[in-house]
């Protein structure tokens, strides 16, 4: 069968939450180009099937420096042997074995920059880790002739730094018919606040749990699992609102839909650990917006352009447990203006960002 190309695609995560993957591997696919995911397998993982081929590389280390290292030199070697004509890779910490793997095989190589990775709050105040990063990057990416990033404010910060042109292609969801406020979470009628993503560093989870002791007749449900979900349900405990607050774990990505309907307001409150959170424009954000869920959300470029431009939230900057808790009771009270939800899901869906995204990788294969 003829395709348009043949393209790898190389993360170093497992494959099964990575949703802006799947839907640009998806949409490569679906447009007749031969797709290869590959990813690690550095836990024991669920069945994955896709309508395109996926590799899950073994590895021995599981953090840190030995695994970005491992996982490069293994992506490297397989890369070096997997028919391609166009390795993309994701993110930084992928970028030296496609680099290096193309410059061999005299290759194409475009990226897919989902955040500022020497930025992130995992490196930013590592000093020794964050300069390695950004010596990387530094080497690399001013031989980047291809490639697409989430936001314009990190296309802008590369082509800054880096004099690289950079499209933007944000994560989006798929268009979906609002099918009305659901019922998969049920509270004995209480009004629903939900957090969905990683529970990681940055979130603003805690300040949420304590907003949590002056808000009546409300729950918060947080979805998704990460490096301090264990600190942030003691923390629920020690408050003693374990009765208002649940934690419900990873959620697949394909019955995430179902609870993100059943909320009354959705949020997004990160905190200013380094760039990458600064300018970041969280899936999620859309993900409430598809569903017609008010969002609450930290006033950070990207996210308040969004939310000033269609109406479909609320940008807070002070993160007081009273504050916070006053701000949360009058988004609960006050109506939804579905036509105004209606408008921005025309506006901000994959299928729109999927126009950009096929532009640039057809142009990189020619």
């Amino acid at each position: 069968m003829t395709t348009k190309g043949r393209i790898t695609i190389t993360v170093t995560n497992n494959l099964e939450g990575d949703q802006r993957i799947n839907k640009v591997a998806t949409s490569l696919h679906n447009h007749g180009y031969d797709v290869t995911v590959i990813g690690s397998q550095n836990k024991p993982c669920r069945p994955y099937s896709r309508p395109y081929a996926t590799k899950r590389l073994p590895v021995f280390f599981k953090k840190g420096f030995l695994f970005y290292g491992e996982i490069n030199l293994r992506l490297f070697f397989h890369l070096l042997f997997t028919p391609c004509d166009l390795m993309l890779a994701n993110d930084t910490d992928t970028v030296l074995a496609n680099f290096l793997a193309s410059k061999i095989r005299r290759k194409r190589f475009a990226v897919d920059l989902h955040e500022l990775f020497p930025e992130v709050p995992e490196v930013v105040n590592r000093p020794f880790v964050k300069r390695v990063w950004t010596k990387l990057e530094d080497w690399i990416f001013p031989h980047i002739r291809h490639g697409y990033t989430v936001c314009q404010s990190i296309a802008d910060y590369y082509q800054k730094r880096y004099g690289i042109n950079l499209g933007v292609v944000r994560n989006i969801p798929n268009k979906k018919e609002y099918k009305g406020k659901g019922h998969r979470m049920d509270y004995g009628g209480k009004k629903i606040i939900l957090y969905q993503g990683a529970v990681n560093v940055g979130r603003g989870i805690e300040w949420l749990i304590d907003a949590m002791k002056w808000i009546d007749n409300a729950v918060l449900v947080i979805i998704g699992n990460g490096d301090v979900k264990a600190e942030m349900e003691k923390r629920s405990e020690a408050l003693g609102l374990t009765d208002r607050i649940f934690f419900l774990g990873h959620v697949p990505y394909d019955e995430l839909s179902e609870y993100t309907r059943s909320a009354d307001l959705g949020v997004c409150l990160l905190k200013k650990q380094g760039l990458s959170y600064y300018y970041a424009l969280p899936n999620r954000v859309f993900d409430y917006m598809q569903q017609h869920v008010p969002l609450l959300a930290t006033d950070f470029p990207e996210i308040a352009n969004v939310l000033r431009n269609y109406g479909t939230g609320t940008l807070v900057s002070h993160y007081e447990p009273d504050y916070l808790a006053k701000t949360i009771q009058e988004i609960l009270n006050s109506p939804i203006d579905h036509a105004q939800y209606e408008k921005a899901c025309e506006a901000f869906c994959w299928e729109n960002e999927e126009e950009t995204m096929l532009a640039i990788i057809e142009k990189a294969l020619k």
